[in-house]
């Protein structure tokens, strides 16, 4: 038997990003020996134990002799199954296995199973995507990994059942065989209608345009009110008049969930931002992202380009709502490690929604609440107030009359569409070529100064808001992008004092009709 060296690739992930791995394997004489270096982890150092029942089932036992598999660079920690294929590929060139050398630029990824199957592993979207940035142009990954490998351009995708499919193939590569492509993907599922829609929203006129505004420039949202007045119908609905994702922005939500393995079945890619709802009970590391060993996306990565709301958000720990104040202002987070660092996306539209006091009935005259004046203080207390001056819009949504019910329905989630999307169309006009999408992305400086300041006539009322420390200068200019979008909205060039006045009502509380 002829021993010598074996080479093929594969990928690992820090956070999002994929680093192209050597994964190399040497066979020599020696008393039976099989190990991993390269920094694994203990799921990775134990590819051994499944790569060798593997092989030995599938009919290309690997050969007792000592074997030496190194991934590099060594230097980064590698995690999980995900290197089985890649492992037994390298030991069965380096055996003679598989000859030619036709491994050497192509990556693999999959578990292997004692049988010889190969299983779906997480992640897999993210590392073909580095892998085509690498200049790889051909990945093996198992069966149920397909559909979102094929969603990378540029890239052939083999879809592998077992260790034995891979071997044939190399077999037939000998003879001048090409690896044979996975099947195209099929027509895309239409998604299912009846959906959540604004026109089930009863009356409340203020809420309603404070959603639309927070879809208009990507503006964040506090709704306080009562049970039962609609606060999470509105905020279900709020991404029913987003503006669907581009391709990119899509490719990094489905990269997200690939890598927290929830990425299911696809055949396409779902343009519609996310809506991520956590509990109350939720912990920091579910919030923000982290958990033993590996460091995964929580929830603010997971509704990256999309939604994330919070429910009774006076009930969340302290410690996790303090949290949201850096990603709101850097859109990433930042999960320091030990040994690493990982960074996820975490660009996302916050909307809070509050009670009015633990029991929920302190509104309004004739209310029969049974809190305290202390349990009412420090209930409300829990929304620091660092946090709530990251919250462009902050409305109350109040119980409805008797007649209200009885109205006709409010403008759909089409008809309110429409308008984000021109008013978006206005702002990706003004902002073009300065790395801003949207008002609410637009740093304040930018705004206070020519050609975008605005005129004192019509900052009067946030001025003297300011010089009464009514406002913040954040808050000072978290209005003044708010007063944009609805200059935007009604298709004005240039907000005037209405648009500031209405901005600044609708961060106050106090709505003022433009």
């Amino acid at each position: 038997m002829t021993f010598g060296l074996g080479l093929t690739r594969s990928v690992v992930l820090n956070g999002l990003d994929g680093v192209l791995v050597d994964v190399e394997a040497h066979i020599g004489q020696g008393l039976p020996y099989f190990a991993v270096g390269g920094t694994p982890d203990p799921a990775c150092a134990q590819a051994p134990d499944r790569v060798k029942p593997a092989a030995a089932t599938c009919g290309v036992p690997v050969p007792p002799h000592r074997i030496t598999v190194n991934l590099s660079p060594a230097s980064i920690p590698k995690r999980g199954a995900g290197f089985d294929l890649s492992i037994a590929v390298a030991v069965l060139s380096a055996s003679g296995k598989i000859r030619g050398g036709r491994a050497r630029d192509v990556v693999h990824l999959g578990e292997l199973a004692l049988n010889g199957r190969l299983r779906g592993v997480p992640g897999v979207l993210p590392a073909v995507l580095a892998a085509m940035r690498a200049g790889v142009r051909h990945v093996v990954v198992p069966l149920e990994n397909v559909g979102e490998a094929q969603l990378v351009d540029g890239v052939v995708v083999h879809g592998a059942a077992s260790l034995r499919d891979v071997v044939d193939w190399y077999t037939a590569a000998e003879e001048g065989v090409p690896l044979p492509p996975a099947p195209a993907p099929g027509p895309p599922v239409a998604p299912p209608r009846g959906g959540p829609d604004l026109a089930d929203v009863v009356g409340q006129e203020e809420a309603r345009l404070a959603i639309e505004l927070s879809a208009t420039g990507g503006h964040h949202l506090l709704m306080s009110g009562p049970p039962g007045v609609g606060k999470t119908m509105l905020a279900e609905r709020l991404v029913t008049v987003l503006p669907p994702l581009s391709r990119e922005e899509a490719l990094e939500t489905h990269a997200i969930r690939s890598v927290t393995g929830q990425i299911g079945e696809v055949t396409t890619l779902d343009h519609t931002p996310p809506f991520v709802a956590p509990h109350h009970s939720a912990t920091l590391a579910a919030i923000v992202g982290g958990g033993s060993g590996v460091a995964l996306p929580g929830a603010i990565s997971r509704a990256h380009h999309g939604v994330l709301f919070l429910d009774e958000a006076p009930e969340f720990k302290t410690s996790v709502l303090q949290t949201l104040r850096q990603p709101l202002e850097s859109g990433e987070v930042v999960i320091a490690r030990a040994r690493q660092m990982v960074r996820y996306p975490a660009r996302f539209l916050l909307v809070l929604a509050a009670n009015p006091c633990p029991c929920g009935r302190s509104y309004g005259k004739g209310a029969d609440c049974t809190c305290k004046p202390m349990e009412i203080r420090n209930y409300g207390g829990r929304l620091s107030g660092p946090l709530l001056d990251r919250v462009d819009l902050q409305v109350h949504v109040p119980p409805l009359q008797r007649a209200a019910i009885g109205d006709a329905t409010g403008e759909c989630s089409a008809e309110v569409a429409v308008r984000v999307a021109r008013a978006r169309a206005a702002q990706a006009q003004r902002w073009s070529g300065r790395g801003w999408a949207t008002n609410g992305l637009v740093p304040g400086h930018v705004l206070r100064r020519a050609p975008f300041r605005l005129p004192g006539s019509a900052t009067a009322s946030l001025d003297r808001s300011l010089d009464r420390g009514a406002v913040t200068l954040r808050g000072y200019d978290r209005v003044l992008r708010v007063a944009w979008s609805v200059a935007d909205l009604h298709g004005r060039d240039t907000p005037g004092a209405a648009d500031v006045a209405m901005a600044l009502g609708l961060r106050s509380g106090q709505l003022v009709a433009a």
